[in-house]
């Protein structure tokens, strides 16, 4: 099916998505952060980029807006638990609006990441 990039600087969420993906066909390679991933992209680029935002070295939504500018037809799919509520960014609104094609809230349902990556790689 789909090459799919995951990154996430937490191994368990990374392993998880991994194992939901490839259960679905689709090849999965992994990164821990923005750097890494933006330089795994660059060498052998994905047909979908899920990532997390809050992260050590490049942030989510700095590698969401440097995979905009050089490769801007790249589907992203954003997921974070963390922002909103009591003056905290809300870094889902913002990934939205730095380009992400689709935003996920953790904790969530498998289902929700499945419709979620159906969506993104049919847009």
């Amino acid at each position: 099916m789909a090459k799919i990039l995951v990154v996430d600087d937490e191994a368990p969420m990374r392993k998880l998505l991994k194992e939901v993906l490839s259960q679905d066909s689709h090849e999965v390679r992994e990164a821990e952060n923005g750097a890494q991933a933006s330089a795994m992209f660059r060498s052998e680029p994905a047909d979908l980029i899920i990532t997390d935002l809050r992260m050590p070295d490049i942030n989510g939504i700095d590698l969401i807006m440097q995979l905009r500018q050089d490769y801007p037809a790249s589907r992203i799919i954003a997921i974070s638990g963390g922002g909103g509520g009591d003056g905290r960014v809300d870094y889902l609104a913002v990934a939205r609006q730095v380009g992400a094609t689709q935003v996920i809230s953790k904790p969530f349902q498998i289902s929700t990441l499945r419709i979620a990556v159906g969506e993104a790689l049919s847009a």
